[in-house]
């Protein structure tokens, strides 16, 4: 065993660590209602500022939420989580409440419909301390901030599942005027796009970028687990929904290099370690192919989080993330990304919902192309239908 590994015990603080130095800024402004005052808005167009700030709390409570939900409730770590929990319950209720100064956009352009989703994707990640533990007005807050999403039509691509995810929140939380049909039509156009190995079209056509992983496989697990029991048809989808997850899932692991590094191509590369998120969801539900050993997959995500997080100008000096895919690149983000879209990266730290006793923090292995590329033995990658 290579010499560079560190033990799952230092492994999973520096995760937490990591999250941390990611999360605090987001949600510490928003508990204190001062994130439109303070976060700064990098970005390529003026009209950022009417989206950025619905970014930065649904991205990075989408990634947080199993945490928050699973997460120890003794020692450090366990204290941590508590004080995460109470900040994103507050910052929920700073970014609905129409009397916050922090008030999000709900309703105006077409990208909230994007962030809304994601903040409905955490609702389902984390029912227990982003939506139970919430007071009855700040519940009736977010369902008006969810729905207000409605007059807001979708693209036809990846964005459908938006839609859909929203919907399935509303149902989840009790809402009688969710709507099946937008969920319906997602999944249905989705089947449609299926092209195989694992990999959907992002619409009609297939794109060289990320988002099967961003987008794709993530919400259409988490809706298909939802709602599955409600139709005959949704239920029959879900199987294949998880299938083809997994297959995509192993092509992302092996797609890490021994280095930590992976692919630079497609849209969003600002995103970051959120390219992963397919991987880590995958590894937080245990249902990672049967030749992929959880510790590998931790120690692959791990590589890539360090060589990313650990590049100089990652962070501004208040410790807000910059724009960039390896330190501070501005010119790697497309004009509908800012300050905000960027931490979507917290998607990869899912796993950290998993007990420390779990076999994905115990152990250490090497992953697929580390071995490969050291001339040991590895797993054929078969082609999936």
């Amino acid at each position: 065993m290579s010499d560079t590994f560190t033990t799952w015990k230092e492994d999973r603080a520096y995760w937490v660590d990591v999250l941390h130095r990611i999360a605090n800024p987001v949600l510490s402004a928003l508990a204190e209602r001062r994130l439109k005052r303070t976060m700064p808005v990098e970005g390529k167009i003026a009209d950022r500022p009417l989206y950025t700030h619905l970014e930065a709390l649904g991205r990075l409570l989408a990634g947080l939420a199993p945490w928050l939900e699973k997460g120890p409730s003794d020692g450090e770590e366990g204290q941590l989580r508590e004080r995460y929990a109470q900040l994103a319950r507050a910052a929920i209720d700073a970014g609905t409440d129409p009397e916050s100064p922090d008030f999000m956009n709900f309703s105006e352009g077409f990208q909230p419909i994007v962030d809304t989703a994601f903040l409905a994707h955490a609702l389902l990640r984390a029912p227990n301390e982003l939506w139970e533990k919430l007071d009855e007005r700040i519940k009736r807050n977010v369902a008006a901030a969810l729905k207000a999403t409605r007059t807001r039509k979708p693209w036809f691509n990846n964005w459908l599942l938006f839609s859909a995810m929203i919907e399935t929140a509303l149902y989840r939380i009790g809402e009688p005027d969710w709507d099946a049909m937008r969920i319906d039509y997602a999944l249905k156009q989705h089947e449609q796009w299926y092209l195989g190995d694992g990999t959907y079209g992002d619409g009609p056509e297939y794109h060289a970028d990320y988002y099967n992983s961003f987008v794709i496989h993530p919400m259409l697990i988490d809706i298909t687990e939802t709602v599955h029991e409600l139709y005959p048809e949704w239920g029959q989808m879900r199987e294949r929904v998880l299938k083809r997850a997994q297959g995509y899932a192993d092509i992302q692991e092996r797609s890490i290099s021994p280095e930590g590094t992976f692919p630079v191509h497609g849209r969003s590369l600002a995103y970051r370690f959120g390219a992963f998120q397919l991987l880590a969801q995958i590894a937080y539900r245990n249902e990672l192919p049967e030749d992929t050993e959880p510790a590998q997959v931790r120690c692959a995500l791990t590589a890539v989080i360090r060589r990313m997080i650990e590049a100089p100008g990652t962070f501004d000096a208040e410790g807000w993330l910059t724009i960039g895919f390896c330190g501070h690149q501005p010119s790697i983000g497309e004009t509908y990304i800012s300050t905000g879209s960027l931490y979507l990266c917290s998607t990869v730290f899912l796993p950290l919902g998993l007990p420390a006793g779990d076999p994905f923090w115990q152990g250490e292995a090497e992953w697929t192309s580390k071995k490969a590329w050291s001339g040991l033995s590895v797993p054929i990658a078969s082609a999936l239908k």
